[in-house]
């Protein structure tokens, strides 16, 4: 049985642990949030032992009974709690984006390696079961030319004047952080090697970036990265072959597809997620956990770092 304790009492830490109830050989055993009354509430919501709700986050990664961490912090602390719970030996399942910089995530990979800990990004994608179509929809496009990866919402409403990390001001704010990390993945996936921006597009609200499109040049392959929190478009990835494309709808949390190939008809993949779009990557994670693996070889190490060095590719 791995024993989860989770880093944080927001909503993503409440959808985490609604999914991992369904979850065959996990259990949530503790808890820390900064606040007495919302860690006791969370405890009673997903029935954990009072005692174990913890009004610090210390006290959890103290815990000799906890096996592995949910890091459900703001994307500024993601850092500093993840090389703690690595130098603690929890296994960590770190919320996107994993760090602010390519240099944070690389001194998160060095104590991963160091600690021999395990620490994967929880990047839902790619673990979903529509994954299998894709990859298998890879094959008959032939090689790849073009990704474009666009998640752009309109959003303003929400978190413009609400107290979250989203437009906070401070590190860990904006678009690119939040929506452009799901885009960074695809883009990391399908477009190998070496990669420069040609051209970036940043507009910024309250100095906080709310729309950022990014051309990025991968050798013969071309990427468009684009999100924004001002505006709505269909949220797709589009890759393009010498044969076709296959737009992948709702990109952060896809379950259809469509294959265009030259000269036939189209053709539509579905696959619907098993209990929620958290469920796939906590079971891969927890097989990791349970096999006393250090990387995950769908979202390993590299992969995050690479993810954000795009990141910052588009930032400069």
């Amino acid at each position: 049985m791995v024993r989860f304790g989770i880093l944080g009492a927001g909503n993503i830490a409440h959808r985490f642990a609604k999914s991992l109830e369904h979850v065959e050989g996990a259990k949530l055993v503790a808890l820390s949030a900064r606040k007495a009354q919302k860690a006791q509430a969370f405890a009673h919501e997903f029935g954990v032992d009072g005692s174990k709700a913890y009004t610090s986050h210390e006290q959890l990664l103290d815990d000799a009974g906890v096996d592995a961490i949910y890091l459900a912090l703001p994307h500024a602390l993601h850092r500093e709690w993840a090389i703690a719970a690595l130098r603690a030996g929890k296994a960590v399942l770190c919320e996107k984006p994993a760090c602010l910089t390519a240099a944070e995530m690389e001194e998160v990979a060095s104590v991963a390696h160091s600690t021999n800990t395990l620490f994967m990004e929880a990047m839902k994608p790619r673990f979903v079961p529509l994954r299998a179509s894709i990859e298998e929809a890879l094959g008959q496009i032939g090689e790849i030319r073009h990704v474009e990866a666009t998640l752009c919402n309109d959003m303003m409403s929400f978190v413009d004047g609400a107290q979250t990390y989203h437009m906070g001001g401070g590190p860990g704010a904006g678009v690119l952080l939040d929506c452009g990390i799901y885009c960074a993945s695809w883009i990391d996936e399908l477009c190998p090697g070496t990669f420069k921006t040609t051209s970036v597009v940043c507009e910024k609200h309250k100095d906080v970036d709310v729309y950022v499109d990014a051309q990025l040049s991968f050798g013969d392959i071309t990427a468009r990265l684009e999100c924004a929190f001002d505006r709505a478009k269909p949220r797709t990835c589009t890759i393009e072959g010498e044969r076709g494309r296959i737009v992948v709808e709702d990109l952060h949390r896809p379950t259809r597809a469509t294959l265009l190939l030259t000269g036939e008809p189209m053709q539509v993949m579905e696959s619907p997620y098993e209990v929620d779009d958290f469920y796939a990557q906590i079971v891969h994670f927890v097989k990791l956990v349970a096999d006393k693996k250090t990387e995950s070889p769908v979202m390993n190490l590299n992969d995050s770092i690479r993810c954000a060095q795009i990141l910052d590719a588009c930032r400069s």
